[in-house]
Parts: C-alpha cells; sequence; structure tokens
C-alpha cells in the first residue's frame, strides 16, 4: 500500500469514529494521530495527557504547546501508576496495570464531553515487542488508527514532516518506568534520578537517550554515532550521575535500541505486546 494510500485509509478511519479523544503524549506518534484527528474532526478530536512521576515536566510543558497552538481542547488527567497496586514491585504486566487505569480514567473524560470513542497512537512496528499495555487497550475497546492504517515508524515520521510537524525528528520516548528492570521496586526517588540523567544527556546534545536503572547503576544508551561524543565530556557525565545518586555509570556498547529491558524475559507470551 502506498503511502498516500495510507494516510487516506487513516483519515477514514478517523472520519469513521465521528468524535474521538485521543491519548495525547505528545510523542511522534500521538502527535501525528491527534494532528489529523484534529484536521478530519475539528472540535469533535479532543486530547488527553496524563501527568504523573514518570512522565517528565518537558514532555507535559509540550503536549500543552502544541494544543493551544492548534486550538485543541486539552485536559489534563492526573494518573499516578505508583499508586496502582502492584505497580511499584514492578511485574511483568507493569505497563498492563498503567494502561489499563489510565484508559478507564480517558474513557471517563471522553463520555463527560459527549466523545464516542478513545484511541492511542500505537503503531505497525508495535506489534513485534512484547507489550502489555496493548492488551488493556484491546479489552477496553481503545482504537488504534495508526496501526490500522498499517503505519510504520518511519512512515510517521514522513508524514510528520511533510506536514510541518515539529515532532516528525524527535526522539522516541516512553515512560521513565521503562528504564527499570522487570521485578526491581519502582520509587519516586529513582525516577527523578533517571528523569534528571536523561534531562542532562538532551541537553548535552545527545538525540535518542535512554538511561536504564540496575540497583544504583545508570546503564546509558545513546546511538553508536555519538560514543566518541559521550567520551569526550565522559568526566563531567559521570560527576553529575553521581550527584543525581548513582553509583556507577556504564555505557551500553550495544547502543540505544527500543525495549533493551525486554531481553531479560526468558519468554513471552505471543501476541503480548511493553513500554519501548
Amino acid at each position: 500500500m502506498e503511502l498516500s494510500e495510507k494516510y487516506q485509509k487513516l483519515q477514514s478511519c478517523l472520519c469513521s469514529l465521528g468524535s474521538v479523544c485521543v491519548a495525547f503524549s505528545g510523542g511522534v506518534d500521538s502527535t501525528f494521530l491527534l494532528y489529523v484527528a484534529h484536521q478530519v474532526l475539528g472540535s469533535s478530536a479532543i486530547a488527553v495527557t496524563a501527568q504523573s512521576c514518570s512522565f517528565p515536566k518537558r514532555e507535559l510543558d509540550e503536549a500543552k504547546a502544541f494544543c493551544k497552538s492548534h486550538g485543541i481542547t486539552h485536559f489534563i488527567c492526573r494518573s499516578e501508576e505508583l499508586d496502582i497496586e502492584g505497580f511499584r514491585q514492578n511485574p511483568k504486566n507493569r505497563c498492563y496495570l498503567c494502561k489499563h487505569e489510565l484508559f478507564e480514567k480517558i474513557w471517563e473524560i471522553a463520555k463527560q464531553n459527549g466523545i464516542s470513542a478513545v484511541a492511542e497512537g500505537s503503531n505497525l512496528d508495535d506489534n513485534g515487542d512484547y507489550r502489555p499495555g496493548l492488551i488493556a487497550v484491546k479489552e477496553l475497546g481503545v482504537k488504534s488508527p495508526l496501526r490500522e492504517a498499517e503505519l510504520t515508524k518511519v512512515e510517521i515520521r514522513e508524514l510528520s514532516r511533510k506536514l510541518g510537524l515539529p515532532t516528525w525528528n524527535k526522539q522516541s520516548f516512553a515512560c521513565l518506568s521503562s528504564r527499570f528492570v522487570y521485578g526491581e521496586t519502582i520509587s519516586e526517588e529513582k525516577l527523578s534520578m533517571v528523569d534528571r540523567a536523561e534531562q542532562l544527556l538532551l541537553d548535552l546534545g545527545f538525540h535518542q537517550v535512554r538511561v536504564r536503572i540496575h540497583g544504583m547503576i545508570a546503564r546509558i544508551e545513546i546511538h553508536p554515532n555519538e560514543f566518541e561524543k559521550l567520551l569526550r565530556v565522559r568526566e563531567d557525565v559521570y560527576r553529575q550521575f553521581r550527584s543525581f545518586g548513582f553509583t556507577y555509570v556504564t555505557l551500553d556498547l550495544m547502543g540505544y535500541r527500543t525495549g533493551s529491558m525486554n531481553e531479560t524475559l526468558k519468554e513471552a507470551k505471543s501476541g503480548e505486546v511493553s513500554c519501548p
């Protein structure tokens, strides 16, 4: 299917909904989805962004700014994952627990505003990883228009570029809880450590960043072509990471990749898909 055909299919899918509430993180996928929904449905497309300690303030601010600049009705939903029973223990179905609770709240907002559908921004590439959050999406009847239109991440970036969206080349992002090894307790303190560490690397000009946490060890994931850049500022990065609370600071020689924490899983059920 040609890219133009996929775009038309996405527009038709959104139009058929009549009205939609988009789960909006401000990332590449959800920004593109919200923009197209707003173009197709106008004021019948609204956005909801979750606010929690695992969602950096910079991302929330960008989400607010985008909706304001495009005249999109935007709701901020307080959704504290750490209050969900069992979430802090970081089980393998952590994303399921989070998404189920979040989408229940988004559905409430949608119904209160006379909106008939809720949609989220997973794309075709998300079908191949371990992502239990998509089980919650299916259970709660949440639409996935980008997957329905068979759009990949690369194609979404290309269409976003053509549409002039500022997120077309934005780094991929997932909630900070995805930086923890399954089974390791998630705490506000460690979430803050990861947030500050990643913000430091972004401020230093690194494009795609993950700081995975193993106990008090930081494992930095960046693109291999930026390894030399990191080595040039390694002493400053080390000092700063230590001030954030890390005991040791390491560089993953394989570089950035989505779902690297899923490599610790011995097996995953077919069809289940987690945070990158």
